[in-house]
C-alpha cells in the first residue's frame, strides 16, 4: 500500500515544482534585466512609451503562456509536446523577468493601469497580421485565452490535452506577434529590440511547428 501512495504523493508534487521552476527562471531572467541586460547601461537613450508598454503587456501574454505551458509540461505523455511546453514555460518566463527588471529599473509599474497596447500608435504601416485596429488602449490582447478555455485546457488528459495546448499556444503566438514585431521596430533602447527581435525569430519558429503538429493530429488551428 505504501508504493502507491508513494507514487500518488509525487505525481501531485509535480505541480508544485514546476512552478518552483517557473519561479526560479522569472528571478533568473529578473536578475538579468538589472544586471546583465541593463539597456539603460548599454544605451544613454531613455526608454519611450514603446520600451515600456511592450515591457509591461508582454509580461502579462507570457504569464500566460506559462501558466498553460506548466499545465501541459505536468499533464502530457507526448514527448514532442513536453519539449515544446518546456521550451517556452523556461524562455517566456526568463523574458518576463528580464523585462520586469527593466520596468524596474526604470521605475516604472509592471502592469499599465489603463489597459493594454496603448502604445501602439502607428499602425498606419505596420502588418497586424489579422489582429484588429485599435486605437487606445484595450481590456484584452489578442491571442490570449479565455477563462473557460484555461479551465477546459487543465481538466484535459491524453491526446485532448496535446491537441488543446497546441491550438491555445498557437493562437497565443499568432495574436502576440505583431505587438513584438512592433516593438522591435519602434523600441528606443537597443535591449528591448533586441529582445523583441529573438522573441519573433523564436516565436515564428515555434507557430510553425505547432501548426505542423496540429496537422499531424488532424486537427486545426483557432481562429484569431
Amino acid at each position: 500500500m505504501a508504493e502507491p501512495e508513494q507514487q500518488q504523493d509525487r505525481r501531485s508534487q509535480k505541480p508544485a515544482l514546476l512552478v518552483l521552476g517557473a519561479i526560479a527562471v522569472v528571478l533568473l531572467g529578473f536578475a538579468a534585466g538589472i544586471l546583465v541586460g541593463n539597456p539603460l547601461g548599454q544605451s544613454r537613450t531613455e526608454p519611450g512609451a514603446v520600451d515600456v508598454g511592450f515591457s509591461q503587456d508582454m509580461s502579462v501574454h507570457h504569464a500566460q503562456a506559462v501558466q498553460m505551458s506548466g499545465v501541459a509540461l505536468a499533464g502530457t505523455t507526448d514527448p514532442d509536446v513536453k519539449r515544446l511546453s518546456y521550451d517556452i514555460l523556461t524562455t517566456q518566463a526568463n523574458q518576463a523577468g528580464r523585462m520586469q527588471g527593466w520596468l524596474q529599473l526604470w521605475d516604472k509599474p509592471l502592469i499599465a493601469p489603463d489597459g493594454y497596447m496603448g502604445w501602439m500608435t502607428d499602425m498606419s504601416s505596420h502588418h497586424q497580421s489579422g489582429t484588429a485596429a485599435h486605437s487606445g488602449a484595450v481590456q484584452t490582447m489578442p491571442g490570449m485565452a479565455t477563462e473557460q478555455e484555461l479551465t477546459a485546457l487543465r481538466g484535459a488528459s491524453g491526446p485532448a490535452l496535446d491537441t488543446l495546448f497546441l491550438q491555445l499556444m498557437l493562437r497565443h503566438h499568432q495574436g502576440g506577434l505583431p505587438m513584438i514585431e512592433y516593438a522591435a521596430q519602434r523600441a528606443d533602447t537597443d535591449a528591448v529590440r533586441s529582445l523583441a527581435d529573438s522573441m519573433v525569430k523564436t516565436q515564428t519558429s515555434e507557430a510553425d511547428l505547432m501548426t505542423k503538429m496540429l496537422a499531424a493530429r488532424g486537427a486545426s488551428p483557432l481562429p484569431l
